[in-house]
Parts: structure tokens; C-alpha cells; sequence
């Protein structure tokens, strides 16, 4: 196998004259090659980093939960009090803590500003509750709560981490899809300008058959120099995808999802398999134009 590829990569100096090394094919090939190239590198950050994004909100929401405890003032502080008992006996409860009132007030901000009267309005009290790795029974919490202290509604975040983490996973299956269409697209444009080069050549094509050249000699001459220029297209379009990946804002400087995109760790291996993906696209577009075009014009 190694040997028919480096052989392949050698080529045959006579055969290779049969293809022009130069004009407007040669361009769209590189070309082509190379904004697809670049295209593929942020499909897939994207879907790498939707990945990582319904990963990261499923851990962290699925772990965390919290308690809305609504009562008259003066029975307040007894109904969080008894809500902590619960949560001290309930198996699966790593740690509960109510949210202090600048904290409630920091939540309450973006929707309200930062002038609410916090002290004269009717807040209901938060408690945070973090589970530990076996989790805890919602269903029995909840009827626990309903006994021990009526005002207490537990929220366990699904109706908003599903949702969230659903969205993540469509991304990154819209990112893979456009991985497979740029491709595919890829193959399209090298095909066309196989073509456009087989008949470019269409008289050079019926001398060399004269003097005794098999269509398979002809064939390959095309096959190897297209996928040559694919590869190398694709290598300098990933080289600059990446370059500008690693460009984009690192992921703690805002703390949003747009500024997480880049790649983590050995996930920037992945863009090196663009231009041998490319080449072997290549090679099997031309192959299929040239075996089209020769049996056309035998």
C-alpha cells in the first residue's frame, strides 16, 4: 500500500505532460480546494464546541437545582430554616446554601436593573442545592417539602436544561452536515474542472492514443495532478482556517458561547485531516470524470 502511494505521489514525468499544469482549472482547483479547506475548519469548530457547550450545560445544570420559597415575612425565615432541615436528611444532597440577598439581587439585575427595591418588595427566597454524583429523588423531595414547609417549590432545572442541551446537540449535527455538503461540493467543482480539462485536451488525448496509451495511463496523469493540487489547495485553506480560529477570542475573556469556538487540546489534531480528506475527494471526483469523459470520446 505504501509503495502504490508513494508511487502514486512520484508520478510519471511523460504522463504528467498530458495535464496542464497551468490556467484557469489549475486556479479553480487550488482555489476551491482551499475555501472549502477553510470552510471545513470552522464546521467543525463549531460543532467541537457545541459539543463541548451541551456537555458543559448538562453537567452543570443536571447537578444543580433550586428552591423557591415563598411566605409572608414573618414566616420566612422558619420556612427556609425547615427547608434545610429537609435538605440535611435528604440522601443524594451534597450542599444547599440560600442565596444572600446581593446575590438575588445580581440575578434579579438584568431584568429589572439595578435599582430594585429588593428590601419593600415581596421576594421569595432562593436555596441552592447541589447533588452529589448518585443525585437525589425529586418526587420525594418535593412531597417532603409540600409536608415540612408548603411555601417550598423545587425546580430542578429540566425545562430549561433539555431545551439548552437539545439546541447544543442540533448545532453540532448542522456543523457535521455542513462538513459532509463542503465536501461534497468540493468534489463537484474538481469534477468540473477535470472535465473542462479532458476536453481542453481532447487532441492531445487522441494523439496519445495513436501512439498506443491506454485510457488508464491518461486517466491516472489527471487523477494525480488534481489530487495533488486539492491537497496542497487544502493545506494552505487549513492552515489559514485554523490560524484564524486561534485568532478569536479565548473562551473566559467574555464568558459567552461565541467566544468559545476554538479548539481545546487535541481537538486541533482534527483540522490536519482536512487535506488528505480533500485529496482523497479529489482523487475519486477525477477518477470518475476521467473514466466518464475517455469512455465519451472512444
Amino acid at each position: 500500500m505504501l509503495s502504490k502511494t508513494l508511487h502514486f505521489l512520484g508520478g510519471d514525468a511523460q504522463a504528467d505532460r498530458v495535464v496542464p499544469p497551468t490556467g484557469f482549472t489549475a486556479r479553480l482547483t487550488v482555489f476551491a480546494a482551499a475555501a472549502m479547506a477553510f470552510l471545513t475548519v470552522f464546521a467543525l469548530a463549531l460543532s467541537l464546541a457545541t459539543g463541548r457547550l451541551a456537555d458543559r450545560w448538562g453537567a452543570e445544570l443536571g447537578k444543580s437545582s433550586t428552591i423557591r420559597v415563598s411566605a409572608p415575612e414573618e414566616q420566612l425565615d422558619a420556612q427556609v430554616l425547615a427547608v434545610m432541615e429537609v435538605l440535611v436528611t435528604t440522601p443524594g444532597v451534597k450542599d444547599a446554601r440560600p442565596l444572600s440577598d446581593e446575590e438575588q439581587a445580581a440575578l434579579l439585575e438584568p431584568w429589572f436593573g439595578p435599582d430594585l427595591p429588593f428590601d419593600t418588595l415581596p421576594i421569595p427566597r432562593l436555596i441552592e442545592v447541589i447533588e452529589d454524583a448518585e443525585g437525589y429523588d425529586a418526587d420525594g423531595l418535593r412531597a417532603r417539602l409540600a409536608g415540612e414547609a408548603p411555601g417550598a417549590v423545587l425546580d430542578d432545572h429540566a425545562r430549561w436544561r433539555e431545551p439548552l442541551v437539545n439546541a447544543a446537540r442540533r448545532l453540532r449535527a448542522l456543523g457535521l452536515l455542513s462538513i459532509l455538503l463542503i465536501a461534497a461540493t468540493t468534489g463537484v467543482m474538481i469534477t468540473l474542472a477535470a472535465s473542462a480539462a479532458l476536453n481542453a485536451n481532447a487532441q492531445v488525448i487522441r494523439v496519445l492514443r495513436l501512439v498506443g496509451a491506454r485510457d488508464a495511463y491518461i486517466a491516472r496523469a489527471f487523477v494525480r495532478r488534481y489530487t495533488l493540487r486539492a491537497l496542497a489547495g487544502a493545506g494552505v485553506g487549513t492552515l489559514l482556517g485554523m490560524g484564524a480560529v486561534a485568532a478569536l477570542p479565548a473562551a473566559d475573556a467574555a464568558g459567552g458561547f461565541l467566544t468559545g469556538l476554538g479548539f481545546r487540546g487535541l481537538h486541533w489534531l482534527w483540522p490536519l485531516t482536512i487535506p488528505p480528506l480533500a485529496a482523497v475527494v479529489a482523487f475519486a471526483a477525477t477518477r470518475n470524470a476521467a473514466i466518464t469523459t475517455l469512455k465519451e470520446r472512444s
